[in-house]
């Protein structure tokens, strides 16, 4: 299996040790499954991985965007990671879970007026600016408060990380960041340090997702501290922070191959460090971000088959009662899963279909190209593996279809953290 928390027995699937048709069974489908102690397991190994390679200051910082409900944010609470934000919804969820926002560092490219007094009324430790528009709206709200607000700059360092053009972010035509290239990056350097209620912190950036590419942040950090010795040597400022974002790759399929966590945090380490002696920099505290590779494989959804299609000498299709409501990525990216018949393990795989929703939308594909069982019919458990990133976070009401539920499962077992959404919750807003 793509993952040592997915095994089977008897002939069924298990995902967590947990019987999925079982689950299923008693928590209805579509359900979205998360293994608590698997997301607990990758936090550990990136806290110690930093300490280990970066020292005790540097932290990895979960990336609430990969999946955001009030018991995850208890988590990281418990497990002592810090987060990074991009909405005040998922400022209001994390202060919600009781999270120390201190220790959380507040993203995005647009941040509103509105959003920026939240923030700052919650407590948030660090902001993340994008542009000099964000560094002078921020500057003016910590004026009127008589406050002094920590700051990182958001820089995009030119690098190509060869994944996906739709999450490739450290580009120089991004929509984040300021690019160093253009010589934009220097000049919001010097207009932040002019400002009276903003104390910065460092520099972000942030290459691009599901990276597994040997050097992708050893080149980044290679580009970010050669422009923080510059920016010592012109305008006398020693950066005490780079966060170079997050983005390590999870495997979707046998195809793609497995990272060693710790071994990848090291390598960094030894590239930054000598990097650091060559430019005669001190070591600073390294941030990263890891969303994705933490609570991806630690993600499964369980589906109901509903109809078989067969078209000889076309196409089939097998049909399920989730949709790209819930499972948007394929649509987006044409992203990989591998999906299995959770009821039906012990059966060859000699049949071919697109697996797909109940969406009223031909591009309503969970994924093309799935070998099931020939005896795939009505009442079947399927299973997509890998789904606890961008998933729940990005699901939707598209035809006015209910969102799942999110089941947690710890120590063989289970508990729901958030409720199946209800018909009337639906028109809850309607007025």
């Amino acid at each position: 299996m793509i993952c040592d928390n997915i095994t089977t027995e008897n002939g069924v699937l298990y995902f967590a040790g947990q019987n999925t048709v079982e689950l299923a069974r008693k928590y209805g489908t579509p359900l979205y499954l998360l293994d608590e102690d698997k997301i607990r397991e990758k936090c550990r190994i990136y806290k110690k991985a930093f300490t280990t390679h970066f020292g005790s200051q540097a932290q990895p910082l979960f990336a609430s965007k990969a999946n955001c409900f009030k018991r995850l944010y208890e988590i990281m609470k418990e497990e002592n990671m810090g987060i990074d934000v991009v909405s005040s919804g998922e400022i209001y969820t994390a202060k919600l879970a009781g999270f120390d926002l201190s220790q959380a560092y507040f993203h995005g490219n647009n941040k509103t007026d509105q959003d920026i007094a939240y923030a700052m009324d919650c407590g948030v430790g660090y902001f993340v600016a994008d542009n000099v528009e964000e560094v002078k709206a921020v500057e003016k709200e910590a004026a009127s408060r008589g406050i002094v607000q920590k700051m990182l700059l958001r820089l995009t360092p030119g690098i190509d990380p060869h994944t996906y053009a739709a999450i490739a972010t450290g580009k120089v035509d991004s929509k984040f960041g300021s690019a160093i290239e253009t010589g934009q990056a220097e000049e919001i350097v010097t207009y932040t340090l002019r400002q009276s209620h903003i104390r910065l912190m460092g520099y972000h950036c942030h290459v691009g997702s599901q990276i597994f590419g040997e050097d992708i942040f050893e080149r980044t950090a290679e580009v970010m501290l050669t422009f923080s010795a510059e920016m010592r040597r012109k305008h006398d400022f020693t950066a005490p922070v780079l966060d170079l974002g997050g983005g390590y790759g999870v495997r979707y399929t046998q195809d793609d191959p497995v990272l060693d966590i710790e071994e990848k945090v090291k390598e960094v380490a030894t590239a930054i460090k000598e990097t650091c002696r060559r430019l005669e920099l001190p070591l600073p505290e390294i941030h990263m971000e890891p969303g994705r590779s933490i609570v991806a494989d630690g993600g499964m959804t369980l589906y109901t088959v509903g109809t078989v299609k067969k078209i000889p000498g076309y196409k089939n299709y097998v049909s399920v009662d989730g949709s790209m409501a819930d499972h948007i990525r394929f649509a987006l990216y044409g992203s990989r899963y591998t999906c299995l018949l959770a009821s039906k393990m012990s059966e060859p795989c000699e049949f071919k279909a697109a697996l797909v929703g109940r969406c009223c939308e031909s591009g309503d594909i969970i994924q093309e190209d799935v070998m099931f069982p020939k005896t795939v019919g009505r009442g079947d458990t399927v299973a997509v593996c890998t789904t606890g990133a961008y998933h729940y976070s990005m699901a939707s009401n598209y035809n006015r279809l209910p969102k799942p539920p999110v089941v947690m499962l710890s120590g063989g077992d289970s508990y729901v953290a958030v409720k199946r959404e209800r018909l009337e919750d639906l028109c809850r807003n309607d007025v």
